[in-house]
């Protein structure tokens, strides 16, 4: 009932659905003017679009079946430049982008090097991994539908933990040290950064890895690492990113959830 001066939605590509509840909730509520700030406006496919531009400008790109007949198909599957350039056309006026190649914009931003650094299970390791697989292929020749899809996924995500470490595996607070092929690369990476005096930050998908991670690199540095995850307050968070970035004498390890 309230009529807002404006809205603004922040990690706009969370309405990228536009059947979910949350994106309808958002297009009911009455503003006079809509921003949408979002790092991935087509985070899987050219629909994703649709569903920010409806939130936008409604009816800007038409219905979703006209949007999907003139725009879906022609770019998503079949590629045409036309249908692309329609979009571009229909759509730039509202669009204010930026890219991290710009040198307009951030003129010191440094080059990204991306480099993939591949590790060996240990046996311990290795030896866990095939026991989950074994046992899945087990129970999957009994599961079928949908249950039999949330045993492979359920399955995946425990051989994501046994790749970490198989005390994040089994959750039981054992040892840290010499169990773990990533983490001995990530302390032989981590020893290099500190020599060279530089600032490292680690992500995790799994908060509980965070903090495994974290109480062994304070042991074994005898500092203090940062850590955040979806628990830190604000102001915590606030503070750790303010030291980290401008105090000379605040931790060089910061570990941050994914998700956070």
């Amino acid at each position: 009932e309230v009529r807002w001066a404006g809205m603004i939605l922040d990690e706009a590509q969370n309405i990228k659905n536009p059947e979910t509840a949350q994106s309808k909730a958002a297009r009911l509520l009455p503003a006079d003017y809509r921003i949408a700030l979002t790092g991935t406006p087509v985070e899987n496919h050219i629909g994703d679009l649709w569903s920010v531009m409806e939130f936008l400008n409604q009816g800007l790109l038409g219905s979703q079946n006209s949007f999907k007949n003139n725009f879906y198909k022609p770019i998503q599957i079949y590629h045409q430049p036309d249908a692309i350039n329609k979009l571009k056309a229909l759509t730039s006026p509202f669009i204010l982008r930026r890219l991290k190649t710009d040198k307009s914009i951030i003129s010191d931003l440094p080059e990204k090097m991306e480099m993939k650094d591949y590790c060996t299970l240990t046996k311990e390791q290795a030896s866990l991994y095939k026991a989950v697989v074994d046992e899945m292929l087990e129970q999957v020749q009994a599961a079928q539908g949908i249950s039999r899809r949330g045993l492979v996924l359920a399955t995946l995500m425990k051989l994501k933990q046994v790749c970490n470490h198989p005390a994040q595996f089994a959750k039981d607070n054992s040892s840290i040290a010499g169990r773990s092929g990533k983490l001995q690369r990530l302390k032989d990476m981590l020893l290099e950064t500190r020599e060279l005096k530089e600032h490292t930050l680690v992500f995790t998908q799994f908060a509980e890895m965070g903090s495994i991670l974290a109480q062994y690199f304070q042991d074994l540095f005898a500092e203090e690492v940062f850590l955040l995850h979806g628990g830190t307050s604000k102001k915590k968070r606030d503070e750790m990113v303010e030291r980290f970035q401008n105090d000379e004498n605040a931790p060089h390890i910061f570990i941050l959830s994914l998700k956070a």
